[in-house]
């Protein structure tokens, strides 16, 4: 039997989930092929390795992938992403707004 690939939908129901979690997507790992009975857990070097079981759909999957992250200690974020993802945005307009010559680029 050939193994059954993870698609784009099922990566967009988990990234919903873990966006909303303020987990950045960059600590997230996904097995792409399915595997029952799939499994959600937290590695020592911080990141949340997900694998989707076969037998049951992503959204299915999802919603106890929200209940074992949030005992995992994960809340809800403010953030319309859910992480921080600016990489310090917030310096430059700073420095566009200060007044001086402005250095021209070639």
């Amino acid at each position: 039997m050939a193994e059954e690939l993870i698609t784009m939908e099922d990566m967009e129901t988990i990234f919903e989930v873990t966006d909303a979690l303020g987990i950045h997507r960059e600590s997230v790992r996904v097995e792409l092929t399915k595997e029952d009975p799939g499994s959600i857990q937290k590695v020592a070097d911080g990141m949340v390795e997900i694998t989707l079981p076969v037998n049951e759909s992503a959204a299915v999957f999802c919603k106890k992938l929200r209940i074992d992250l949030e005992a995992m200690g994960y809340e809800p974020s403010d953030s319309v992403l859910g992480y921080d993802d600016d990489d310090d945005d917030d310096n430059d307009e700073d420095e566009r707004s200060q007044p001086g010559p402005r250095q021209r680029l070639s």
